[in-house]
């Protein structure tokens, strides 16, 4: 494989993974974040899906960001009967962010961005030994 190549394909998985973290840390900060009113919903979690990418001027598969979606299903309650966006009934619907699932996803976009990184580092060092072969 040509190492323009790996460079290439490493630099959009590092780039798909620096989404996915930019939209893992949107999810965080927004964990507590309800509606200002008992019939508006609260900040809902998003996710990234990834596609593969043909470049075909290159001859290369690269990973890119499909879409960031927002999650589907229910909002978790909590009884407030003293919150602005509490229900008749005094619960508040609270975001679908688990701060647990976002750390662990964190952890594996951290591990994938790394996994990137090294291949980058590699390929480089590959070239130099190569330059410094043919001096």
């Amino acid at each position: 494989m040509d190492i323009s190549k790996a460079l290439k394909i490493s630099a959009s998985g590092m780039d798909a993974q620096t989404t996915r973290l930019r939209v893992i840390a949107e999810n965080l900060a927004n964990a507590d974040t309800t509606a200002n009113a008992p019939s508006g919903d609260p900040y809902r979690r998003k996710v990234v899906s990834f596609a593969n990418v043909l470049d075909r001027a290159e001859g290369t598969t690269t990973v890119g960001v499909k879409k960031i979606s927002q999650e589907k299903g229910s909002f978790p309650t909590r009884f407030d009967p003293a919150h602005p966006a509490a229900d008749e009934n005094g619960y508040v619907k609270t975001p679908n962010v688990n701060s647990f699932i976002e750390v662990m996803d964190m952890r594996e976009a951290q591990r994938s961005y790394n996994a990137n990184l090294q291949v980058m580092q590699v390929s480089r060092s590959m070239l130099s030994r190569t330059i410094d072969m043919l001096k």
